[in-house]
């Protein structure tokens, strides 16, 4: 296989003793330890469709990974393939939008965005732009302009069976809706094309309070939140805090207008959180905001996250969020949603649920200092205490668990999903990811 492979492929292959092979074949979330036979590192299409060839003839795991930030299935004994090398971006100023390469994270298109006024609906800056958007991607614009998927022009693709294709709404729309949320089940794609949106300045910012005052700063939260405009984008968190081991309650703001309309529409939140401990809000450009929400990039790390969805915050929920902060847990979330994203176009893709106003999410950092497992009883403790409350759904970007993957969508659309999946990848060569099987053909002729 290694032979074919450096006969067919015109990047680099790494194979066990290869000096960069220990760092490459590694995911960012080192919950996994994969060992595949071989990492290409594809220069183009063709590297990939070569790569593919190799992998189905030798009966072999086929895993695609471009920062690796959602690669939680190993492909021991397989092949991974890296497109970070396929990391071109361009940009449209007049049509306002971006083409950018598999391999491109969100900072090169922010930076490419931002000398026109234009801005991509991203996430993360050192998050990679195809995972995020084919996952769905919620990011700080979403509220006002969709999820990162809901701005998806079109995309080229190669096929699990070798096909180079064209897809848009025009073409191929099944694979193109298809592609507008449902990870990477369905193709292997290496560029997208997506919209911009004209946002120069915005007020954002994080402030900490008090964690004594969580109780009621959630609750204000929940009825504050019902009345958020699609300009604003918040969140509360509890939060450990690194330098002390102690906790703190964040309020997270991104505002994309004015300062005086910002600071109005933020002050009955910064008002019942009382006095602030550090940090603030500020006017600045969207590629300073983006930079200094991502911060430095962080380093690869060993990370349980689990998200869970609330139509309501009650009483007993918010009790729920406070009791987790006893527990070896690194944040707990309660994010708004809504806006935008809870107004679909016709025929958008397959998105969460999207009529669902609130999340909660739970992450712990596995740093060794406890038991993973352990660590992995205490978060089960803390989300079965939201239980009663949660709808059971979840949204792909912030699924660790490959096994919840059906909870991202609603059923119907994951029985679509299991269609389009069927038609395109029937041999379930793209499964190394958040996997959803093709439908079986005897339920197709029925």
């Amino acid at each position: 296989m290694e032979d074919t492979l450096r006969a067919l492929v015109k990047g680099a292959v790494l194979t066990p003793g290869h000096e960069r092979y220990d760092t490459e074949r590694q995911a960012w979330n080192r919950t996994i330890d994969p060992r595949p036979a071989a990492v290409v590192e594809a220069e183009g299409p063709g590297d990939i469709r070569a790569a593919i060839a190799v992998a189905r003839e030798h009966g072999v795991p086929f895993a695609v990974q471009s920062t690796g930030h959602g690669t939680l299935v190993p492909a021991d004994g397989g092949i991974v393939l890296k497109t970070s090398r396929m990391a071109e971006v361009r940009v449209d100023p007049e049509r306002r939008t971006a083409r950018a390469g598999a391999g491109a994270v969100w900072s090169d298109v922010i930076a490419a965005a931002a000398p026109y006024g234009l801005a991509p609906v991203s996430g993360t800056p050192a998050i990679g732009v195809a995972g995020y958007t084919l996952g769905g991607g919620t990011g700080w614009l979403s509220r006002r302009y969709g999820y990162a998927a809901d701005n998806l022009l079109g995309a080229e693709v190669v096929t699990a069976g070798g096909r180079r294709l064209t897809v848009s709404a025009e073409e191929h729309p099944d694979l193109f809706w298809a592609l507008r949320g449902g990870g990477g089940n369905v193709a292997v794609v290496t560029s997208l094309e997506f919209a911009l949106h004209p946002v120069t300045d915005v007020y954002a910012g994080m402030t900490l309070f008090p964690a004594e005052r969580a109780a009621d700063m959630l609750a204000r939260y929940r009825e504050w939140a019902p009345d958020e405009p699609d300009e604003s984008n918040t969140s509360i968190i509890l939060m450990r805090m690194p330098d002390t081991g102690g906790w703190a309650l964040a309020v997270r703001a991104f505002y994309t207008g004015g300062a005086e309309a910002a600071e109005r529409c933020l002050a009955p939140l910064v008002d019942a959180a009382g006095p602030a401990l550090a940090g603030g809000f500020a006017a600045m450009s969207f590629a300073e905001a983006a930079t200094a929400f991502g911060g430095p990039p962080p380093p690869p790390m060993a990370v349980r996250q689990h998200l869970d969805l609330l139509r309501e915050v009650p009483d007993d929920a918010i009790e729920a969020i406070v009791k987790g902060a006893e527990q070896p847990v690194s944040a707990i979330e309660l994010r708004h949603w809504g806006g935008a994203m809870a107004r679909p176009a016709e025929g958008a893709g397959p998105v969460g649920h999207r009529d669902v106003p609130f999340s909660v999410i739970t992450t712990a950092v596995l740093d060794g200092s406890r038991d993973a497992a352990e660590v992995d009883e205490r978060m089960r403790e803390v989300t079965g205490w939201l239980g009663p409350h949660v709808t059971g759904g979840s949204f792909l970007n912030f699924l660790t668990d490959p096994g919840r993957t059906a909870a991202a969508y609603t059923p119907a659309d994951h029985a679509r999903l299991a269609e389009v999946k069927r038609a395109w990848d029937p041999d379930n060569i793209l499964g190394r990811s958040h996997n959803i099987p093709p439908a079986a053909a005897a339920r197709a002729a029925s």
